[in-house]
């Protein structure tokens, strides 16, 4: 009983790789919505005790402050590595978009300001109840966005990549080369053994092999083939 028992979701990206996720229920995603509630609160508490000296510029930066942590609090979180805002986090979910790929800025943004349809008509009771009738438990916002919440550690690759080992990048990797290290990953079980090598001898500032003096084809594809583990959420 220990796994979750939400619905699995099985996407397919353009380059044809197919991925196996699972969306987060209501229960998980109301205790998520909790706690980032509450840290909103302290930094709200924190922010009055110190402004309140300030008189009415002080009132002016309370309200702007008030704007963006009310707007961008989740646009902020969920554009950075982990895809999640700290009470995502600490559930073990993350945001993506629903062909499996890391959540872009316009669709983080879209699903965050239609927040305030979800919340109609109070306490986010039509959020709630799209996320009870879809098996997917995207809300208005997901539908909007094409995106879904889903349990950070769920994401499987099907084929012979389910095997490797997932492997952290060396750095920081743009939305951008996620997408091609997870295109070049879907399209492996299509190419030699040969061309796969060289393809990800290219990837050598992101798998450590460029600094070697005879880069290795074989141990630089089992490691690229890690990163797109990592990629996808295996950690």
């Amino acid at each position: 009983m220990s796994a979750p028992l939400d619905t699995v979701y099985t996407a397919e990206t353009p380059e044809g790789i197919a991925l196996e996720l699972r969306p987060a229920g209501l229960v998980a995603r109301g205790y998520a919505f909790a706690i980032d509630s509450a840290i909103r609160f302290a930094i709200i508490i924190a922010a009055v005790s110190v402004l309140a000296a300030l008189s009415r510029f002080g009132a002016g930066i309370f309200l702007i402050l008030a704007f963006l942590l009310e707007w961008f609090y989740p646009v902020l979180f969920e554009l950075l590595p982990g895809a999640a805002t700290p009470g995502k986090r600490a559930m073990g979910l993350r945001v993506v978009m629903d062909s499996g790929l890391p959540v872009t800025p316009a669709a983080s943004l879209v699903r965050n300001l239609l927040r305030a349809a979800d919340f109609l008509p109070v306490l986010y009771g039509l959020g709630g109840l799209m996320v009870l009738l879809r098996p997917d438990f995207k809300r208005l916002g997901d539908l909007a966005a094409g995106t879904l919440v889903v349990h950070a550690n769920a994401a499987k690759l099907h084929g012979p990549l389910g095997a490797t080992e997932p492997l952290a990048p060396l750095r920081a990797l743009s939305t951008r080369e996620q997408a091609a290290v997870i295109a070049w990953a879907g399209r492996s079980t299509r190419l030699t053994e040969a061309r796969l090598g060289e393809l990800a001898l290219l990837a050598g500032p992101i798998v450590g092999t460029s600094n070697e003096r005879e880069p290795n084809p074989d141990r630089a594809t089992k490691r690229l083939l890690g990163v797109a583990q990592w990629l996808v959420g295996r950690r």
